[in-house]
């Protein structure tokens, strides 16, 4: 047996990650949320179900929705359609000189961006079914309260290229960055343009990169907990000078990252 209903409307901006919160209920077992062609479960924190979903920051204006299925330990499914709205935010543009080698690339470079971005591109498809967390995300920069340049169209000596998918934090070489969250390293390796990277996965498609570090103090497929110790702060990669960018990926969606620090709260 199975039921339709049509309820809220969420408003968002290009961009941000967004909470999705369901109260408890007595026999449900477990919900799930489709959104932009992933699927993604809610996980129980107490009496209040969770997950968190990501509007890219190239998302267009417009409504879109998202369709929940809520499962019953009598086998009854409901399934509703929650829409969102998502509204445009202004992106500058920023104009940046580096080392010609990392603009025109030589045929050798060239594989390896292209093989290091197939590998990024594996890690972000992948959906742990679990969230790492239990409690809200934090900076990675302890007192840290905003960052640069997310979202800006960016052109390196003379040409464009894709926004910059996170936020530069200003940081001198070997200022200490810590885990935002709990999750499990996924990538700690030096990257061409990214320089000394480490990825996060926290579970529900969420992710968390540290970037152009200049020691990487964890390793691949270990786990870390919020405030853990994972590298010091450098200027390694296609950088103009030292700094930390902290990006975080949703489903894949490029947001934000001190939108995130508005979700993950498991408290009731």
């Amino acid at each position: 047996m199975s039921s339709v209903a049509l309820l809220a409307t969420l408003m968002a901006i290009q961009g941000q990650a967004l909470q999705l919160d369901q109260p408890h209920e007595a026999g449900l077992t477990s919900i799930e949320a489709s959104w932009n062609e992933r699927r993604v479960p809610y996980f129980r924190a107490d009496d209040r179900w969770l997950t968190v979903i990501g509007i890219d920051l190239d998302a267009g204006e417009g409504t879109y929705p998202i369709e929940v299925s809520l499962q019953y330990e009598d086998g009854q499914v409901e399934t509703r359609t929650d829409m969102v709205q998502v509204h445009a935010k202004s992106f500058p543009t920023t104009k940046l000189t580096v080392a010609p080698g990392y603009v025109q690339l030589s045929p050798e470079n060239q594989e390896r961006a292209g093989r290091e971005s197939r590998e990024i591109d594996a890690i972000y498809s992948t959906l742990t079914p679990e969230a790492y967390w239990t409690q809200s995300f934090q900076t990675p920069i302890p007192g840290t309260t905003g960052g640069r340049n997310f979202g800006h169209r960016r052109i390196f000596n003379g040409e464009p290229r894709a926004p910059h998918s996170g936020a530069d934090l200003t940081a001198a070489i070997g200022a200490e960055i810590y885990a935002v969250n709990a999750g499990r390293i996924v990538l700690a390796k030096n990257l061409f343009f990214s320089g000394n990277a480490v990825f996060i996965d926290h579970g529900l498609g969420v992710y968390s990169v540290y970037l152009h570090l200049s020691e990487m103090l964890v390793e691949p497929e270990t786990m870390v907990v919020q405030g853990q110790l994972i590298g010091l702060a450098g200027a390694t990669g296609r950088v103009t000078g030292p700094h930390l960018h902290w990006g975080v990926r949703v489903l894949d969606a490029r947001v934000d990252p001190f939108s995130l620090l508005d979700v993950g709260d498991t408290a009731p």
